[in-house]
C-alpha cells in the first residue's frame, strides 16, 4: 500500500491570490499532478486547507483532491473552519490500511497558532489504541516534538508530553506523520514512548526554512508531498518536490 501525505496548501477563495513568494492554487494544480502518477492508495492531507476559511477554498481543495483515483482524507490545521470542512468532506478518525492502521487526530485549538489535544481526545486516542494492536500510524497537524525552529517549536503541540506518556502504553505506534512546519522533517519522540519517528511534510505552498530562530521563507525550496509505502514490516518513506 502506498499513502501519500499532502499538507499545508493555504488556499483562498481567488484562485489567482499570492502567499509570500508564489500562488497556493497553481502550485497545489502541479503537486497534485505529480503526486498522481505515483498512483497511491490513499491520500492524506494533515491540514491548514485554507487562508482564508471560505466554503469556496475547502470545495476547490476537494475538487483538485478527486483527481487521485484513490480515496483521501483531511484533518483541521490551525487555520481551518472545521465546520466548512466537514460539510465538504466528513473527517475519518480511523481508516483500515490492512495489515495497518492510521488514525487521525485534531490538535486545532480555536483562534491559536498553537495545538493541542486536550484530556477528551488524548483519552479517545488511549480507548483507539487499545481497540487494535495492529502496526499504527497516527497523524495530526501540530507536531509533537521540537524541530528545531524556536518561533516554529513555540507553535507546536502544547501537550506533546501527555500524547507520549499515551503513547508509552501502546508500543504498536509505528510512526507519526504531521504537517504545520512546510519542511521536510523526521525526528523521534522520547525513549519512554519507544522513540517513534516523527514526520514532517513539505507543505505545497510556501516553504519554512529550517534552523530558524525567527519565521522565515526558505525560497529555495520547492513545495512537495511525503510519500508512504507499507508494503513490508517497515514502512519506507521520502519526500518528492516539484522541479523548479
Amino acid at each position: 500500500m502506498r499513502l501519500i501525505q499532502l499538507t499545508d496548501f493555504h488556499l483562498h477563495a481567488d484562485r489567482l491570490a499570492r502567499s509570500r513568494i508564489g500562488l497556493p492554487h497553481r502550485q497545489l494544480e502541479r503537486v497534485v499532478a505529480a503526486a498522481v502518477r505515483l498512483r497511491p492508495d490513499l491520500v492524506l492531507v494533515t491540514g491548514d486547507v485554507s487562508e482564508d476559511r471560505s466554503a469556496a477554498s475547502y470545495a476547490e481543495a476537494a475538487r483538485l483532491l478527486s483527481g487521485f483515483d484513490c480515496p483521501w482524507s483531511w484533518l483541521p490545521g490551525n487555520h481551518d473552519e472545521p465546520g466548512l470542512m466537514a460539510e465538504c468532506r466528513p473527517f475519518d478518525e480511523v481508516l483500515d490500511l490492512g495489515e495497518r492502521r492510521l488514525l487521525l487526530l485534531d490538535t486545532q485549538r480555536i483562534g491559536e497558532e498553537a495545538g493541542e489535544l486536550g484530556v477528551a481526545r488524548l483519552a479517545a486516542l488511549d480507548e483507539r489504541l487499545a481497540e487494535d494492536t495492529r502496526p499504527t500510524l497516527v497523524a495530526m497537524h501540530h507536531p509533537p516534538v521540537a524541530v528545531g525552529s524556536a518561533w516554529m517549536d513555540a507553535l507546536g503541540l502544547r501537550d506533546a508530553a501527555a500524547f507520549w506518556d499515551c503513547l508509552a502504553g501502546h508500543r504498536h505506534v509505528e510512526a507519526v506523520l504531521c504537517g504545520h512546519i512546510h519542511q521536510a522533517f523526521s525526528g523521534h519522540g522520547p525513549a519512554s514512548a519507544g522513540r517513534v519517528t516523527v514526520y514532517g511534510c513539505p507543505s505545497t505552498s510556501d516553504q519554512f526554512l529550517p534552523s530558524s530562530v525567527d519565521f522565515a521563507v526558505d525560497e529555495a525550496a520547492w513545495p512537495g508531498f511525503r510519500v508512504v509505502d507499507l508494503g513490508g514490516r517497515k514502512l519506507e518513506t521520502w519526500v518528492e518536490r516539484l522541479a523548479p
